[in-house]
């Protein structure tokens, strides 16, 4: 026996090896104690990857590096005191028990402290690719292209031997079993499986007649779903010529095909479902607009049939020369208002233009009066204005020889000779003497005037009264208009 398992020849009997077999659940054990007696607790680095929380509260996700990984599983109670969320890519130091998983034959680390160790390898890689592709534009979602709506052929990529292919291929027969599907078998994880699956997607393109591609598989870790990651197949979606859907993963899982393609399905089921509606969902709507198709018509009919009945009652379609006798019939009644009308013309016209004379001569009447009343006042406005009006109504106006109206007493000194015009004619005088005051005068008198020129009051009869002093033209009062004085009115 060696590191306590026993050797197979301990037990042989005389002339042949005695076999030594195993319980499976025997063998697991004895690993079990000898792993775990030869470890023990340990402190272990490494990438988060696959992490999942099921409602227990426990942890179980896989620890890696570039070329291995290890299952780890943390208990609720140990992981209520990790600080940091624990998640996809997290670069961690964990310390913990090597330990077997009996059920399933898998050894695996039951961490009891975690704590970050920095950014995951693989997700900074990812993250940077992520950058590079999205500022080229190949994500964005102005590129992708509408699924057809009703797919007669469909493509598929993915492993012949895997979850996906039947999943997709169950679907796809429920729903709408006479569909054509090309298969196109490639791997789905390791090396050179982003490759071939970019070959693939380029092939089904060069082939043609295929309405829909389906890109994916089943789940699995970041790194098991990393050729889906990779360059080559994110520039194959792109370039296709043909819709292509993403179903890489499950509906938690995503990769950079996902971002590229014309749609993501959370699963390869659900992509299949994306393809093709139910084939019972397509009869019944076929029935239907089979059923209301039929409605239409008879209702169509219906219509037509009740014009074509209204019409055969119509008059005008069981007698159509009816309408042509009515026609008739309205053309002579116009001749008659015709011939009426040009007989009684001549009379007509006479009687138009005497009334327009009539009215012509009524306009230059009322014209004629108008412009009459317009004259006479005009004429009275210009008497008003007149200065001869004036006189007539006991003013007078005082001249200066020269001509010049006289307007203050100041420009009348002794010895002015004026010519006062009445209404009825004018009178030529002699200042004699001219005082101030209020009034005109020393004593509140105006200038005194005489007639004519000589000594004071020599011209003044023994009454006192003034005599007139006969001038150029006998110093009488004119009563009419000297020569040459012309009357306004």
């Amino acid at each position: 026996m060696a590191d306590g398992f026993p050797d197979a020849g301990d037990s042989a009997g005389p002339g042949e090896a005695r076999r030594q077999v195993w319980k499976i659940s025997e063998l697991t054990r004895r690993i079990k104690g000898t792993l775990e007696g030869a470890f023990g607790s340990v402190w272990v680095e490494g990438e988060i990857s696959n992490f999942r929380k099921p409602a227990s509260g426990h942890a179980y996700f896989t620890l890696k590096d570039a070329t291995s990984q290890l299952r780890a599983v943390m208990f609720r109670g140990a992981l209520a005191g990790v600080a940091l969320p624990l998640k996809d890519g997290m670069l961690v130091r964990g310390f913990g028990q090597i330990t077997v998983y009996e059920a399933s034959g898998d050894y695996q680390i039951l961490l009891k402290k975690i704590e970050p160790a920095g950014e995951g390898e693989l997700m900074l890689r990812l993250e940077a690719l992520k950058k590079k592709l999205a500022a080229e534009g190949l994500f964005d979602a102005g590129r992708k292209r509408p699924l057809p709506a009703l797919p007669q052929h469909v493509g598929l990529v993915t492993s012949p031997t895997g979850a996906a292919i039947r999943d997709i291929l169950q679907v796809l027969d429920r729903r709408f079993a006479n569909l054509h599907v090309v298969l196109a078998p490639v791997r789905v994880q390791g090396a050179g499986a982003a490759d071939e699956i970019a070959a693939a997607i380029d092939w089904l393109n060069q082939r043609g007649g295929l309405d829909v591609l389906i890109v994916g598989r089943g789940g699995g870790s970041l790194e098991d779903l990393w050729s889906f990651n990779e360059e080559v197949v994110v520039r194959a979606i792109v370039r296709s010529a043909i819709p292509v859907i993403s179903a890489v993963g499950h509906e938690i899982d995503w990769t950079l095909s996902d971002f590229a393609a014309d749609a993501r399905a959370p699963t390869p089921s659900a992509a299949a479902e994306m393809v093709v509606k139910g084939k019972d969902e397509l009869e019944r709507r076929v029935a239907d607009a089979r059923r209301r198709l039929g409605l239409g018509a008879r209702a169509a009919v219906l219509g037509w049939r009740n014009r074509l009945d209204r019409a055969a009652r119509t008059p005008g379609l069981r007698d159509p020369l009816q309408r042509v006798r009515q026609a008739q019939q309205h053309v002579d009644f116009l001749a008659v208002r015709l011939q009426n009308a040009l007989a009684g013309l001549p009379q007509l016209v006479r009687q138009r233009t005497e009334s327009a004379l009539r009215r012509m001569e009524l306009a230059a009447r009322m014209r004629l009066d108008e412009n009459r009343n317009a004259l006479k006042n005009a004429e009275a406005q210009l008497r008003m204005l007149n200065p001869k009006g004036v006189l007539a109504r006991g003013y007078s106006l005082t001249r200066l020889r020269g001509g010049k109206i006289l307007r203050s007493a100041a420009d009348a000194p002794p010895g002015t000779k004026l010519e006062t015009e009445f209404a009825d004619g004018a009178v030529r005088s002699t200042v004699d003497a001219a005082g101030g005051g209020r009034d005109g005068g020393e004593n509140g008198k105006g200038p005194e005037l005489r007639e004519g020129a000589g000594a004071a009051g020599g011209d003044r009869g023994g009454n006192g009264k003034r005599r007139t002093r006969p001038g150029k033209d006998g110093g009488r009062v004119r009563g009419r208009p000297e020569t040459g004085q012309t009357l306004l009115f």
